[in-house]
């Protein structure tokens, strides 16, 4: 596999109080860069699905790819433009996650990867019983039937996608109370990021 990671910083972030949330301090580190610091590692190459203004991610030196599919579309649209883009940069598989997930396994490519299932098939992250489905592992020649799927639902939530295609799921743990998956949506979620780090200062969770 060549996989391209990409991180999807589209949302609109309606409950963060005007904040951009890949913006919103964590740790001294804007949000999006606690997320880029585990996926380095894990990826031959990082793009960023944002809209609006790319230049605010110069910081990170990183490719903005915007969506394709006009309209607000949601993460799917996101999704779409991250695999055509990985696609573009030589990938055969896209590594998808979201910007608001500062706490991701370092080894979440390597388990993916590791599970058996066929050629064409998603691999989604799980845990603690529930699907992440913007954590996974997709190859990118799912890009063009997904294009074909917006193009005609109105559905536009990641589950309804996920029924019509093949999928496998891999289980991650809970490590000392802390999912893996835990994502900031609020600025309460925010303060409760900001204590699981203070509780855990010699950890590798920040």
């Amino acid at each position: 596999m060549n996989i391209i990671g990409g991180i999807l910083a589209g949302g609109r972030g309606r409950r963060m109080e005007g904040i951009d949330k890949p913006f919103a301090e964590l740790d001294g580190k804007p949000l999006i860069a606690h997320v880029i610091r585990r996926m380095t590692p894990q990826a031959g190459e990082v793009i960023i699905n944002a809209n609006g203004e790319a230049e605010r991610f110069d910081q990170f030196g990183f490719d903005v790819i915007a969506d394709r599919i006009d309209g607000f579309r949601g993460p799917l649209a996101g999704l779409h433009a991250l695999m055509v883009a990985a696609g573009e940069r030589g990938g055969s598989h896209l590594l998808s996650v979201p910007a608001d997930t500062p706490f991701l396994p370092a080894d979440l490519a390597t388990r993916l990867t590791s599970v058996e299932n066929t050629d064409g098939a998603a691999r989604i992250a799980s845990s603690k019983g529930r699907r992440q489905p913007v954590v996974a592992l997709w190859p990118v020649d799912l890009a063009k039937g997904l294009e074909a799927y917006l193009s005609k639902t109105g559905d536009l939530s990641m589950a309804a996608y996920l029924r019509q295609i093949e999928t496998t799921e891999t289980g991650f743990p809970v490590i000392d109370g802390l999912d893996p998956f835990f994502n900031i949506n609020t600025p309460g979620d925010l303060e409760q990021a900001e204590r699981l780090i203070a509780a855990c200062p010699d950890s590798s969770i920040v």
